[in-house]
Formats: structure tokens, sequence, C-alpha cells
């Protein structure tokens, strides 16, 4: 498919305001995909790889505006780029009002012109460029970019420019897609979701129920190596527990990273967060635990920091591991992390999401039988059946030093990625939201050089790139903690107006707040009071953060 003719397609698809029809519309451009389906899946969801790839095109939007100002020509600069984008609001916009046909690309010479680059073209070169490294890397992914953007016709232009910065945005989530794929291929949606589940694919799942139909999809299978999306909780009462189930299954609730460890005796062991990024290298003792099991298996579980006691540290301490490229032997000694596994996928050959979860845990505990160590091993669970008993159990956790139980039914399976009633997390501590950071302001006197006040916002509809503010936050920040924000958050500035800040939304804080209230002064309707800066979610991506309808039941209660 010419990536003219797709460009064209979706931005009939960006222009439709009613979902049935963007599903339509989306089909169609499934059925006519050909040999390009699995690519113009991805590439419809922001996405040049699967999910599950933890490659990324790592793009800022330098490059993007040295690259465009390239294809430009001699007389624009990257300064007037982002002047254009100032004015305009998004780079695709910028990017289609530019004259970008009068520089010879990298495979510009002979005949080729903006019709003949393609969608495979376009997919080949972006992984290119995902892949550079080393010392030229930055040149080459220029070179990459200015090839693209010199052949692609001026729609083609304006979504290139968005998909390196993934900023799509064209009213296409995850749910639209699997929709679609089920329309165009005439399996049915559950199908299509339940497969999508296992493989986390939109790409090879759409070829698989085109070419397979339903059988093909309902074969589908888990693959160690291959990560999914972890099951959701959400916040609920014993009370609700015990009404709902009878028997509620309790575990601790720990105040640590979520990990999924996939090992393989044959192979190798990999260790993946919650927001599927390889974090293997950053984690060697939790490899060297899983090195320790001689069947293949995939482990959901928690990364947990402790000091030299035993006793749990906070949070932020097991992500300055998680963030460690470098000297990780260093910070393993300075900050010392444990495994604790709570459930059990897959395990020697046999995928287990259908299974209830006391049946996983029994598969866990065999898979682990004489390996629980000091270094790992698996998170205690207890059976309640009232709320006496479970206070109890929540009281010894709280006394270790942990955050809080989860409450789990026992009958339940594993269903990746949702957030159900299945699993209920209890914290006694002040309720939090996890929200994007979309705007900011220079802070006056002494942080005068630092981003001092943060904008933040709710997810419009859960998996959308939609988002609406519900209020600012400025206490629980150190200095110190300032200046690594600020340097965090610069590099993402979009425009500037005065002191006050547009942030790309890809930052994600966890924010304390003791109530929420009505207000008409932000998008989303609401306000925090009295919200408190508590962490930066680096296990989470903006699509991952709470969303206006949790916010909305919230205050209903």
């Amino acid at each position: 498919m010419e990536f003219a003719d797709f460009a064209d397609r979706v931005a009939t698809i960006e222009e439709e305001p009613a979902d049935l029809e963007i599903t339509s519309l989306v089909a169609d451009l499934f059925v006519e995909a050909g040999a390009d389906l699995p690519v113009v899946a991805r590439l419809l969801l922001g996405r040049v790889v699967p999910a599950w790839e933890s490659t990324t095109l790592d793009v800022g939007p330098s490059l993007c505006h040295a690259a465009l100002a390239r294809a430009a020509g001699p007389n624009v600069t990257p300064d007037d780029v982002a002047d254009r984008l100032a004015d305009a609001g998004e780079i695709g916009t910028v990017a289609e009002s530019l004259d970008l046909d009068g520089q010879r690309g990298l495979a510009a010479f002979g005949d080729a012109g903006p019709d003949s680059l393609t969608v495979a073209e376009v997919e080949t070169q972006l992984r290119d460029l995902a892949t550079a490294e080393g010392s030229g890397s930055r040149d080459h992914k220029e070179d990459l970019l200015f090839d693209l953007f010199n052949r692609a016709t001026p729609l083609g232009a304006r979504y290139l420019a968005r998909l390196v910065l993934s900023e799509m945005r064209i009213g296409v989530g995850e749910g639209t897609v699997r929709d679609a794929i089920a329309s165009a291929f005439d399996v049915p949606v559950d199908a299509v979701e339940r497969a999508l589940q296992v493989t986390n694919d939109y790409g090879a799942i759409a070829v698989r129920a085109r070419d397979e139909g339903e059988a093909g999809l309902n074969a589908a299978e888990l693959a160690v190596g291959r990560p999914v999306q972890a099951m959701l909780a959400q916040t609920g009462t014993a009370a609700d527990a015990v009404e709902a189930w009878g028997q509620v299954a309790v575990e601790t609730k720990y105040d640590g990273a979520r990990v999924q460890v996939h090992h393989d005796p044959a192979g190798e062991t990999r260790v993946f967060s919650r927001n599927l990024e390889d974090v293997t290298e950053a984690l060697p003792e939790i490899v060297e635990f899983a090195d320790g099991l001689d069947v293949p298996v995939i482990l959901d579980g928690e990364a947990l920091a402790v000091d030299d006691a035993g006793d749990p540290l906070p949070f932020q301490e097991v992500l300055r591991r998680f963030r460690r490229k470098h000297d990780v032997a260093r910070m393993r000694e300075a900050v010392t992390v444990e495994f604790r596994a709570f459930d059990c996928l897959h395990a020697d050959g046999t995928d287990l999401l259908d299974a209830p979860l006391l049946d996983r845990r029994e598969h866990l505990s065999r898979v682990l039988d004489g390996v629980d160590d000091e270094s790992g091993g698996r998170s205690p669970l207890t059976l309640a059946e009232d709320v006496d008993a479970v206070a109890e159990h929540e009281t010894t956790a709280l006394e270790a030093g942990h955050e809080g139980i989860m409450l789990k039914n026992p009958e339940s399976t594993y269903t990746p990625g949702k957030r159900g009633q299945n699993w209920l997390k209890r914290k006694p501590d002040v309720e939090t939201l996890d929200l994007v950071v979309t705007g900011a302001e220079w802070g006056e006197g002494r942080r005068a050089n630092h981003l001092g006040t943060f904008m933040l916002s709710v997810r419009v509809e859960d998996g959308e790139d939609d988002f609406a503010t519900i209020g600012k936050v400025a206490t629980g920040i150190t200095d110190e903690r300032l200046a690594d924000l600020t340097e965090r958050l610069e590099p993402l500035v979009r425009d500037q107006d005065g002191t006050d800040v547009t942030i790309a939304p890809e930052v994600v804080f966890e924010v304390g707040y003791e109530e929420i209230q009505t207000s008409p002064t932000y998008e989303s309707g609401y306000a925090l009071r009295f919200p408190r800066f508590v962490a930066v979610r680096e296990d989470k991506t903006p699509e991952a953060a709470d969303s206006l309808a949790r916010v909305e039941r919230l205050t209903e209660k």
C-alpha cells in the first residue's frame, strides 16, 4: 500500500465524528491492506512494533524539527519549525504546511517520488531508526527522517510527524482496532479480545483473524519471552469482597513495582515492567532467582526494595533500580531488591489465564517449591470469610511496613490489561490518583530556573490519547526533586506563553488528595482539594493513568 493512500484514509478517519463509522472505516482499510495489514493495524495505534516489544523510536522534538527543516529546504531552520509549532499547536499541521518535496532524500534518486513511498518502507526505515545507536546514530536517524519527509505527500508528512513523536491522535484506540478486526473478517469480538490478551500484538491478530478465522484466534497462546499486559485492581472494601464472593483471597499489597518474569531453562530469563519495558539488565537478582527454576514459566509479581534488615523501602527506591542502565552492580549494592511472585500465567507448556486464581496459585507453589529464599519467592495468600478476618491480615501487612492488602476472587481468571471487580486493593493512606502531566509553570525566586507548578490531567476515555485537566500540584516537592523533574520534563515542552508551558503527555505523577470537588475551572469538571506530589510513576504510561470515568466514580462514592 502506498503511504499516500494510507494517509488519505487516515485523514478521513480523523475527520469522522461518529464512533461506529470510524470502526467501519478502519475495517474497510483492513480489508484492503493486503500484505501490509499488520503494519497498518499498528500504525493506526501510533506504533511501529508490537506493544510488547521494548523497541522505541527515541525521536525527540529537536530531531524531528531538524529533519523537517532539512526537507523543507535551506530557507527553513529548526527554530522556524518550532515557531510554527507554537502557533499551530501540533506537529502534524506544521509538517503538512511545509514544502517538503524540494530536496532529494536517500531513496529519492532516480524516478522515486512521493507516490512511491510505501507503508512497508515507512515501517522498515523507522525500525532502522529505532535500532540506531552509537557514534553517528543521531545523524543516521536524521537522514532516515529526512528521506521519509522528503518523499511524503503533505498528508503523509502530517501523520509521519505525529507517528515519530508518538502523537498520532486520530480518534482510533485499541477498542476501535479490536472491533474493526472483528467486523472486517467476520469473527467474534470476544475471540479477538482473547487473542489480543494472549499475544499483545494487534498486527499479528489482524492477520490471524483474516487468514485463520475464529479457530485461529482461539488457538493463540502465550509465549515465554513475550510479555502481556498486567491484570489490574480497583479500590474496594473488605465488605464489598465478602459480599460478592463469600470467600476472599487476601494478599499483601507491596509498595513496589509490578514485574513480569519470563523464564525458559533452555533459553533465557527476561524481566518486564508494568508498561512492558524490558528491565532485565537492571534487576539481575530477579534473573538469578528465576534461573533456579527448572520449567518454562511466566510469573506475575512485585519487585520490592528492602533495607539491610529486610524491611520494605518506599516505592521510589525500587524505581532507582529500574532507571539504571549503567553501574548496575554499584546500584545493586545501594538498593537491594527482592521478588515476590503472586501469580503464574504459564507453567511448563500450559497457559493458565483461564484457570481460577487458586489453581494458578497451586501451579505457582509447585514451580517455586524449594527455591524460595531471601531474594525471592511466593507472596503469601490466605483465605478469609468475614470482614474481621480480612482486617487481621491488613493489620499484619501494615505492621510489617507494607502498603496494604489485595482482595481477590478465588475463582477469578486472569484478564490481562483489565481493571475489573475481581481484584480489589485496600490502602489506609490518603487516596491517590495517577495523573498525566500536561503543563507547568516556571517558578519564582530561587526556583526561577525550575518548573515549579505542574498541570495534571486525566484520560477522557480508557485507552485513548485525550486528556482533560483536573488541577495543579506544587506541594510535596523538594528543591532536589524539582531539579530532577525539570530536567525530565523540559525536553517535552511543546510551547510557552510567559511562564506557562504546555508539555507533551508522557509522564505520570502519583498525586495524593484530600477530596475531589466539582469545578468549572478545569476541563474535567473536577478539581483536587489539597493535592500533594507523591512520586513519578516510571512504571506507568499515560494510557495506564487514571481516567475521568474513575474520577466520576470516586466522586459519586
